[in-house]
């Protein structure tokens, strides 16, 4: 770790990394059933945040409070308005505990805890309440994600300020658990054919309901894999499987349907920082240009602090 990025390995992060996954998972449902519906589904994803990722507060029973997925406690930490707060710890053996010990941390303040109670894009989900299985949680595998998170957050940010269009925030996906940022034209696209499984149709199709360039981070989850980067775009356009993107480690991806990264590659280079833009950017350019984006239209320098 001398440029300060550190290693991600599958077999070893892999089972807690999967665990975050559903985690992160209950958080977002909570919002999903506590908090109005926004365009594209982004009033229920996760944000970074200091200590790890964190749903937006949700308003009821008169309170306010919030959740966050706290990497460096290893706890599912709550926030209440009135300044109480409590801990749940990751490492409770399975997931149904970690289920079962958040609800009854919820109610003993008085807060709701309804929630649906199934995994979203996970095969062959188990109910969280049943999934009693030995899960194990290593607190490295989740410092090292912490600290992968800070050094990658901050070139989305700085990927993100070079536009003017709509653009979403640079914010976690539960169902996938990927750390994503979009770009969006603000022309109507095709509708999605929907199929993805473990995710209603009418939920794809309005998070694809106009064009967009999106890329993100995905470390793993459920799905144990290596981590990447990605790039994709929405509808894609004649010619984008076989453009050139930078820097050379980078690949398109047949079965994703999107261009890859690995993260090894960019933790390796001597400029991990430059690697990751110049993917980020070289992927937009294709897409935005395949797409005859009006682009003098949408982007701009990025204004520093």
């Amino acid at each position: 770790m001398d440029n300060g990025w550190p290693a991600l390995d599958a077999q070893h992060d892999g089972p807690t990394f999967a665990l975050l996954h559903l985690a992160s998972q209950m958080l977002g449902k909570m919002r999903v059933a506590h908090a109005p519906w926004a365009n594209h589904g982004w009033h229920a994803t996760l944000h970074p945040v200091a200590e790890g990722l964190a749903i937006e507060p949700i308003a009821a029973n008169g309170q306010h409070f919030g959740l966050t997925l706290d990497l460096c406690r290893h706890a599912i930490v709550l926030h209440v308005g009135d300044g109480e707060r409590d801990f749940l710890p990751l490492d409770l053996g399975s997931v149904a505990a970690v289920h079962r010990c958040l609800v009854e941390m919820l109610r003993a303040h008085g807060l709701p805890s309804n929630f649906h109670g199934r995994p979203n894009e996970v095969p062959d989900a188990v109910p969280f309440a049943e999934d009693v299985g030995p899960r194990e949680y290593r607190p490295d595998s989740a410092e090292r994600l912490h600290l992968a998170l800070e050094r990658i957050v901050p070139v989305f940010g700085r990927f993100r300020a070079g536009f003017l269009g709509k653009a979403s925030p640079v914010h976690l996906y539960w169902g996938s658990f990927d750390l994503a940022v979009t770009r969006f034209s603000g022309r109507s696209a095709p509708q999605h054919p929907g199929g993805i499984p473990g995710l209603p149709d009418r939920i794809t199709r309005e998070a694809y309901s106009h064009e967009e360039s999106s890329a993100g981070f995905w470390p793993g989850g459920v799905t144990a894999a290596e981590p990447i980067f990605y790039s994709y775009a929405y509808p894609e356009p004649a010619g984008f499987r076989t453009a050139r993107v930078a820097p050379s480690s980078a690949s398109f991806d047949e079965t994703l349907g999107e261009y890859v990264l690995p993260y090894e590659a960019v933790r390796r280079s001597p400029d991990p920082e430059g690697e990751l833009t110049a993917f980020l950017q070289s992927s937009y350019d294709v897409a935005a240009d395949l797409l005859k984006w009006d682009r003098a239209a949408l982007e701009r320098e990025p204004v520093a602090p």
